[in-house]
């Protein structure tokens, strides 16, 4: 008997250790599980399993390829707080509530520095119309280089996404706009910039067909930078909230705050007669106001929210 007691010992021991090594392997193997989790809140010893731990998924955003890796963009946010360029955001003080969004995202060239109390300091994403190309190019250090405003640290972290039409965009080296952000790329490797897909374009187009039922080119008109930015922000964004929008109406309403165009551009040009002008223009003109109509009907099916001033969604 005294043989098979201590039988019995050698292979408990032998079994204490197979299930120690197995932990230290699996605890240290380069895909790590949780190992022995308890099963729907059961003690530990209880039932047992191997689950992964969650990890981050980012959906690839096809439709908006990088210079020049062209490699599909990468970002998900819980809540993008988008701040428009009108001078409605002048004198609110949102920039604080702006700047405890996980993304804040700006539009084209708007400046940050002097403006921080109203629009921010941080800048995780930036729409940019290839019209505004140029005028980002006189300043590349600023929104390219390690220094840029608005990054949250030494690097620049800020994602550029650049929409524009096939011509100005194509890159067999007849792409006049995309020829200045292939050699922007190259003078400043880190910077992270993605332009649109001819794809993409066309489905913002189709977006505005349905939308309005009027067809983008033969009404001759140009979608605005907001359009766009709105479109891959409901791609992007859990929640959305949108600092210094007038709604389609305000130019109508009985004393309505009169504002620059631009918020960084004192003295010029009045918003609203801006935007009466463009949604009366023959050709070559944003339809801003149908445009916001469109917002006001996404904002009733889309976690979207406005301030600065609020919309009255009925």
């Amino acid at each position: 008997m005294a043989w098979m007691c201590k039988r019995r010992a050698v292979i408990a021991l032998s079994l204490a250790v197979a299930v120690s090594l197995l932990v230290v392997v699996v605890n240290y193997s380069e895909k790590p599980y949780v190992l022995l989790q308890p099963v729907l809140g059961q003690a530990f010893g209880g039932r047992w399993m191997f689950s992964r731990p969650p990890q981050p998924s980012f959906t690839p955003h096809t439709g908006y390829l990088s210079v020049p890796q062209q490699e599909p963009l990468k970002l998900q946010c819980e809540l993008c707080s988008i701040v428009s360029s009108s001078g409605q955001i002048l004198g609110q003080g949102a920039g604080p509530s702006i700047d405890r969004s996980g993304c804040v995202w700006r539009m084209n060239n708007a400046p940050v520095r002097g403006f921080e109390g109203d629009v921010g300091r941080r800048t995780t994403l930036r729409v940019v119309s290839h019209t505004s190309v140029p005028l980002l190019l006189k300043r590349p250090q600023h929104f390219f280089g390690a220094s840029s405003a608005g990054a949250s640290s030494g690097a620049n972290d800020t994602v550029y996404v650049v929409w524009g039409p096939l011509r100005n965009m194509r890159r067999d080296g007849r792409g006049v706009v995309y020829n200045m952000l292939r050699q922007a790329a190259e003078r400043y490797p880190q910077a992270r910039i993605y332009v649109t897909t001819e794809e993409r374009m066309n489905h913002c187009d189709t977006v505005f067909k349905k939308e309005t039922g009027k067809d983008r080119i033969q009404s001759g008109s140009y979608l605005s930078t907001g359009w766009f930015t709105l479109i891959l922000a409901m791609d992007m964004c859990k929640e959305i909230h949108v600092y210094g929008m007038i709604n389609d109406t305000y130019c109508r309403s009985e004393g309505y705050r009169k504002v620059p165009y631009h918020y960084y551009e004192a003295g010029s040009r009045d918003e609203c007669g801006e935007y009466v002008l463009h949604e009366s223009a023959p050709y070559g003109g944003h339809r801003f106001i149908t445009e916001k109509t469109v917002f006001a009907k996404w904002a009733k099916t889309h976690p979207i929210k406005f301030f600065n001033p609020p919309w009255q969604l009925s």
